[in-house]
């Protein structure tokens, strides 16, 4: 990984620094780039509300062999970690790698390590038609997240997602306003909850919803049909100043936990950090910028690597906290909640 990361900060120099630690500081205000908008305050906190939560270090047991398998929305899952969208390799990640080189490294290694990809959408229409492509090369294990468009483009979208072989289909919402389309003169905009209900009656796959952070939100979600959310602030890349999604995580899984699956994304970069998010409620996580690191640095084999580190930190992190299966994974592998 060392290696990998090395050569992600060759090929993205200028528009990311591959930082030891990825929270945010030197990149503050670099949209388009990979940095949080404004202050960076978002996506800092995305960082610091998990580094707040305390693991309790569990060992008079006989664990010695944790599993870190489950299954979200009928997809099996080695570990319980999905690579969230990210697309803009042209402008947001130097451009020294090709978006389908990107995005098929991305998702056929997730593929590979027995996990699942999401790719994502925007301006150019290369962003999004790589993204299909790689999921049907993966014989459609991919999620295909589609921005909040206005309804003519964004049926048509959904009708190319579907013809992947794609067996679920995500919009992320938290999108709305994202400052790189407004750039294009290609503003997108929030969804009512009719709009959504409409949207989601004429799709024939489950439908996830990305971008919910109140409890309010989260209630609409289950409301309109959605099979699973996403707690995200879209990696502070839309809104200053809102809160790390380890800090309303809690809150949102414990209103709607059992009747909606309940992703989370933000400021996750270990098999540490994956365990406190299912800790705080998850049922799986997304992890956005070190899988783009991974892949820009090192192609399929650094997404695979990077696949294989989360699992041993993980299955090191449920030894250590006394957890046999990630169905035990809540509350008290944490020493203190941050909320």
């Amino acid at each position: 990984m060392k290696e990998i990361r090395a050569e992600a900060q060759k090929r993205m120099k200028g528009f990311c620094r591959v930082c030891p630690v990825c929270d945010g500081r030197a990149c503050a205000g670099e949209v388009p780039g990979m940095g949080g908008i404004g202050t960076g305050a978002a996506f800092q906190d995305n960082v610091r509300a998990l580094a707040e939560c305390k693991l309790a270090m569990r060992l008079i047991h006989d664990i010695a062999e944790p599993d870190p398998k489950t299954t979200i929305l009928g997809i099996d899952l080695a570990i319980p970690v999905l690579a969230a969208p990210i697309g803009g390799v042209a402008f947001n990640m130097g451009g020294l790698r090709t978006e389908e080189e990107y995005i098929h490294a991305k998702i056929l290694g997730c593929k590979e390590k027995g996990i699942i990809g999401c790719t994502g959408d925007g301006v150019p229409p290369f962003i999004h038609e790589s993204g299909f492509s790689a999921i049907q090369a993966a014989g459609g294990h991919g999620i295909p997240f589609i921005k909040p468009w206005e309804e003519k483009e964004l049926f048509e979208k959904i009708d190319k997602a579907l013809a992947t072989g794609a067996k679920m289909i995500g919009m992320d919402i938290d999108a709305a306003g994202l400052i790189t389309l407004r750039l294009m003169g290609r503003p997108v905009t929030p969804k009512g909850a009719a709009s959504l209900e409409k949207i989601i009656a004429k799709i024939p796959v489950p439908f996830i919803l990305k971008g919910i952070m109140t409890v309010d939100d989260a209630r609409l979600a289950v409301d309109v049909g959605a099979k699973a959310i996403v707690v995200s602030n879209h990696g502070g890349r839309v809104l200053d100043h809102t809160p790390g999604v380890a800090r309303v995580l809690k809150q949102i899984a414990d209103a709607v936990k059992g009747k909606i699956a309940v992703l989370a994304d933000g400021g996750v970069r270990t098999g540490l950090d994956v365990v406190k998010m299912l800790a705080l409620g998850a049922d799986a996580v997304m992890i956005g910028r070190p899988f783009s690191i991974a892949s820009i640095g090192g192609l399929q084999e650094g997404v695979m690597r990077y696949v294989d580190q989360l699992k041993s930190e993980m299955l090191q992190t449920m030894i250590l906290t006394g957890v046999a299966k990630v169905s035990e994974i809540d509350a008290h592998v944490l020493e203190r909640v941050a909320l």
